[in-house]
């Protein structure tokens, strides 16, 4: 995909522009404010971790492998025992210690998460308590949509922190109508204060070769000012028989850190493209049985490809001690195009498919502002938010599917290559290589939050409304005309409570809202057209109730949490997708995390959901169990400095995902899984320059396993877990 600045031009030279004007001008102009200030003061930290700012991060629990809280939305970032909601944020140290590539890699480690894909395509989906989150719906630093849509490099992240529960209030609905079980906001990397100059290479076990860079440099008197790059390339084939994977990518951060100013600026680009992807599968009836873990029953000429230009930027001010403004913007621009034949498989493996292309092209420009102070009424102290946001989203798509009254034959077992894939003309929308506008999403709102703070802050009471707008409209993939949509609004309510009952436990409560865009009628669905394609549904409502606990032992932090969460369900009745009733989520996550000895780090944790649908159309499935949700996910993830061998670190994984449910119906199932990684690195100096030896084993037993079941409402397709995996890596910091 090289024509990227085709409809792109705009956006990327705006994108550019800002970055520039605002990386050279905004710092100098408040360096000149800062400066008066720090003549006559003595050098101090640069980093200042912040209580619910939107620039300044907590900081790092023991152990380094999580962050002692992350960002709410509006509200800031917060400490965990100060937060009425839950979640974790994993720093670069698990990403780099784990090899992880994807986003959802990092996920893996969290127990009330898992990674599956999109709607017939290779888009990650996070699923959070039994939802699905897309990856088009979380946050850059706090901004809405302006990540690649498919696929994250996490070389280029610094933390990625997990929400957990419904997030319309703190955030606002996400544009892509998804989200209602929790979120991801993932922050940009910022130049430490003694600066890093790291290469890296490495190599997989089928051939893949990687190299990677990051340099940072603070300058200014006070290293008030960083700038950091960070390049990713990846290429060669994958665990996967026959699967080749090329990614290309980079960013550039730059962030002024002020006594009362504080701005973060960030550009990136990605160019993900897989040959010969394995497919998703949708069983007819029963499951068939995993293959082997390493074949591929992808048709040859398949193939995925994303190139996504984006960025953010992001500034607070002090405007005394007391008041903070702040304002956020970020835009992308990106271009897909795909080729695929995902199979439907009889439960002996006998497979059918048609070929489907798409292309789509995205623009979406995201911003939001607000203001928060701090007063006293009396003994009572007040922290009030007030914010307003806009997200303004235009994707344009395109599809062709070959004859799929007549597939292809093939076996998961033993697949038969085409010597051509048929052509892609037998059902068509649109023209591939000019697609025409078919979805615009216009999410606007304004919000305001008071936490109330009593009892010398051992009690925080947060209460909020968001008031939120929310345009859709699709139009016809062939001529371009109206053909539905809709201009809702809606107010979404918060309540907060925390009780530090010590300095070491907190005890807190939350009820939330959801809201989401509706849900737009698929083309296909389950190997067939969909009647309906195109038509927007009505935005979709829920709730959450949660109650819980939290503990800080000083090395070791736990959450214990109670959660009901609910969501307007969609399905497909006769090929048409429709509303019908509603998913109600509820259970019980058990999480902790830290160096609980020296030199000993843990993270883990367990999650039980009872998940049903309710009051549907008809009692169509009433009581059963949505596709797609276990009910156990635990996880175990340990690692340990070898003392009698020092520089030595061992680490070790152990992944288990309950049977999932295949058909809404609840006759069929997929059966659990287990999944073992282990890894080791060796720190050593070489001729005065500090290289770090790493090697990973993912996967050990080679087990095949389908890892997840759906991901879309309605779907069921399966998606099998990856092979046995061997991958070294060497990093220098010169």
């Amino acid at each position: 995909m090289k024509t990227f600045f085709k409809n792109g031009t705009a956006l990327g030279g705006y994108t550019v522009l800002s970055f520039c004007v605002l990386t050279g001008v905004v710092p100098a102009v408040s360096l000149a404010q800062d400066n008066t200030q720090a003549a006559d003061t003595d050098v101090e930290e640069i980093v200042v971790y912040g209580q619910a700012s939107q620039v300044d991060l907590t900081e790092d629990y023991a152990g380094g492998q999580v962050a002692r809280g992350g960002r709410a939305g509006l509200l800031g970032n917060l400490d965990f025992l100060d937060a009425p909601f839950s979640g974790t944020a994993f720093t670069q140290d698990i990403v780099q210690a784990q090899h992880a590539e994807s986003i959802g890699d990092v996920l893996l480690n969290d127990p009330v998460v898992r990674v599956t894909n999109g709607f017939g395509n290779f888009q990650e989906v996070y699923i959070i308590r039994g939802f699905p989150v897309f990856s088009d719906d979380i946050t850059l630093n706090g901004v809405y949509g302006i990540l690649p849509r498919q696929f994250v490099a996490a070389e280029l992240m610094e933390r990625v922190e997990v929400f957990r529960g419904a997030n319309a209030f703190i955030n606002g609905a996400a544009p892509g109508g998804s989200g209602s079980g929790g979120t991801v906001n993932l922050v940009s990397k910022r130049a430490p204060e003694e600066g890093l100059r790291r290469l890296s290479a490495g190599y997989e076990n089928a051939g893949q070769f990687y190299a990677a860079a990051d340099l940072a440099q603070r300058f200014g008197a006070f290293k008030e000012w960083g700038v950091r790059l960070n390049a990713v390339y990846r290429d060669g084939e994958t665990a996967v028989d026959d699967q080749g994977r090329e990614l290309t990518a980079f960013s550039v951060g730059t962030d002024y850190a002020g006594e009362r100013f504080r701005f973060s600026a960030d550009l990136g680009y990605q160019d993900n493209r897989i040959n010969n992807p394995r497919p998703q599968v949708t069983p007819l009836g029963e499951a068939p049985e995993a293959p082997d873990a390493d074949l591929n029953y992808a048709q040859p000429g398949t193939f995925t490809d994303e190139e996504q230009l984006f960025g953010v930027i992001r500034a607070e001010f002090d405007v005394s001690d007391a008041v903070t403004l702040w304002a956020a913007a970020g835009g992308r621009s990106g271009e897909e195009a795909n080729v695929l034949a995902n199979p439907n498989a009889s439960p002996d493996g006998a497979t059918t498919a048609f070929r489907f292309d798409n292309t789509r092209e995205d623009r979406i420009l995201s911003a939001d502002i607000g203001a928060r102070a701090e007063f006293t009424t009396g003994s009572i102290g007040h922290n009030v938010v007030v914010s307003a946001s806009i997200i303004d989203t235009e994707s344009r798509n395109a599809f062709a599917l070959s004859d799929f009254l007549n597939p292809f034959a093939s076996d998961l077992f033993n697949p038969t290559p085409l010597a051509d894939l048929p052509p892609a003309d037998f059902f068509t929308g649109g023209l591939l290589d000019d697609p025409l506008t078919t979805e615009e999403v216009t999410n606007r709102s304004v919000a305001i939050a008071d936490t109330v703070s009593l009892f010398d802050k051992r009690v925080l009471l947060t209460g909020g409304l968001r008031y939120q707008v929310i345009e859709t409209r699709a139009f016809d993939f062939n001529t371009g005309d109206d053909l539905s949509g809709y201009d809702e609004d809606a107010v979404t309510p918060v309540a907060g409570l925390v009780i530090r009952a010590t300095d070491r436990v907190s005890l807190y409560a939350n009820y939330a809202e959801g809201l989401q865009p509706g849900a737009i009628a698929p083309a296909t669905s389950g190997g067939v057209a969909i009647l309906n394609a195109g038509e927007v549904l009505d935005p979709f409502r829920g709730e959450q109730f949660e109650v819980g606990v939290k503990a800080d032992f000083g090395t070791l932090g736990a959450t214990l949490s109670l959660f009901s969460v609910t969501r307007q369900n969609a399905i497909v009745v006769d090929r048409v997708f429709q509303a019908s009733g509603e998913q109600r989520n509820q259970g019980v996550e058990f999480s902790f995390f830290g160096e609980p000895v020296d030199g000993f780090r843990l993270i883990g944790g367990v999650s039980y959901i009872d998940a049903e649908f309710r009051a549907t159309q008809d009692d169509v499935n009433e009581g059963n169990t949505p596709i797609g949700v276990p009910e156990i996910q635990t996880n175990l993830n340990a690692e340990w400095d070898v003392p009698f061998l020092p520089g030595l670190t061992v680490d070790g994984r152990v992944i288990y995902t309950g049977e999932q449910f295949i058909n809404e119906a609840n006759t069929l199932e997929i059966d659990d899984w287990a999944r073992l990684d282990i890894g080791l690195r060796y720190r050593a100096v070489v001729a005065d320059v500090p290289i770090v030896l790493r090697a990973r084993l993912d996967n050990v037993t080679d087990t095949a396993f389908w890892a997840t079941s759906g991901g879309f409402p309605g779907a069921n397709y399966l998606i099998q877990g990856a092979p046995r995996t061997v991958s070294l890596r060497v990093s220098a910091d010169f």
